[in-house]
């Protein structure tokens, strides 16, 4: 698959972990790994971009941990699912992105009470198979859509293969709408 033919596979649906009114003009995918450097830097482009286009732009994360080169990274987007058990998915995916050079699994356990999980539940949802199935998903469905590095963002399902600095996304954005 060539990078202008990429496209989100499969569509942003009601399973994805999503910020934003449902009927926004434009959706914007993110596919990002809790500890990678540029998805840190991404986070607050991401924040800078939802704020000049809020209520017109949705937001959604799929998780695309880059294993090889992150060790922590796989767990991390577990401890994201784990919280999403509790409703509580923005909560930790801010604090991972917060705390990038702590995601060791002692820092994860201290993340999910930070938030106020039920350290219980979290500490079973977090090795439960079904979390590692959500991950592994969203990674197969990036293989699928031609993802092969983080960050990767998709705008209304075709891939943003521009610049992702603020003005650049806003300007895509726009453009989509």
């Amino acid at each position: 698959m060539s990078v202008a033919q990429a496209t989100l596979t499969p569509p942003v649906t009601a399973d994805d972990h999503l910020l934003g009114p449902d009927n926004a003009a434009v959706t914007l995918v993110e596919y990002g790994d809790y500890e990678c450097s540029h998805c840190g830097r991404a986070h607050a482009i991401v924040h800078e971009v939802l704020r000049h286009r809020e209520g017109q732009v949705r937001f959604g994360f799929r998780h695309f941990p880059l294993a090889r080169s992150h060790p922590h990274a796989k767990q991390a987007a577990a401890a994201a699912e784990a919280a999403a058990a509790q409703s509580q998915f923005w909560a930790m995916h801010e604090r991972l992105f917060t705390h990038q050079d702590r995601l060791d699994e002692a820092s994860l356990i201290a993340h999910a009470a930070a938030i106020g999980l039920a350290a219980d539940q979290f500490a079973q949802d977090l090795g439960h198979e079904t979390t590692a199935e959500r991950v592994q998903a969203d990674f197969l469905s990036g293989v699928r859509s031609g993802v092969n590095g983080t960050p990767t963002f998709f705008i209304n399902d075709r891939r943003h293969d521009a610049a992702w600095d603020v003005a650049s996304l806003l300007a895509a954005i726009d453009a989509a709408s």
